[in-house]
């Protein structure tokens, strides 16, 4: 007896326009890399609502996703970086207050210290300051890279633009980390 075959996201994202039940196989999927990347934008704590967020939103908006325009993936993180734009000046905050103060201590459950081991509150303070440093575009592009893991293909379609401003937004926020990191070296 062999297993059914697994079906493709924009399947599932489809089949749940008349199933909503289906949308869960989208989230199980899907959940961990997204708590992942907006915990690192907006630490553990703040992730929580802004995940249940995305895929309230992704799911109220699943009768206009086109798998014609890109994956499921990239459009969930799109969700999850307008929503994280919504929390930007909360995120600056939380880089500035980390470059001062630290890390923070380990959280208690496992998906919580995995995701914490990949945030900002796990960086250099130096390296904290540099991310605050960073105009918003610069720092999309770089935690898009660092903390979701995306190519540049999909990070061009989470933020809607062409596959180059990606690669020159992301050469130019290395400079300016990198600029910014030598100079705390030398104090």
């Amino acid at each position: 007896m062999t297993a059914a075959p697994e079906i493709d996201d924009a399947a599932l994202v489809t089949a749940s326009r008349d199933r909503p039940d289906r949308f869960t196989d989208v989230y199980d999927r899907h959940f961990p890399v997204i708590h992942r990347y907006v915990a690192g934008r907006l630490g553990a704590q703040a992730a929580e609502d802004v995940v249940a967020e995305t895929f309230l939103a992704a799911f109220r908006r699943r009768a206009t996703f086109d798998p014609a325009k890109g994956d499921v993936r990239p459009w969930l993180f799109g969700i999850a970086t307008n929503l994280v734009a919504q929390h930007r000046r909360a995120e600056t905050r939380r880089y500035r207050a980390l470059a001062r103060l630290g890390a923070e201590p380990d959280a208690a459950g496992h998906e919580d210290r995995v995701a914490t081991a990949v945030t900002a509150a796990r960086m250099r303070p130096s390296l904290a300051r540099a991310l605050a440093g960073l105009s918003r575009k610069e720092r999309d592009v770089v935690l898009l890279v660092a903390l979701a893991e995306l190519s540049h293909q999909e990070i061009a379609a989470v933020l809607g633009i062409p596959f180059g401003t990606v690669g020159s937004r992301l050469n130019r926020a290395r400079r300016k980390l990198r600029a910014a990191l030598a100079s705390t070296q030398g104090e």
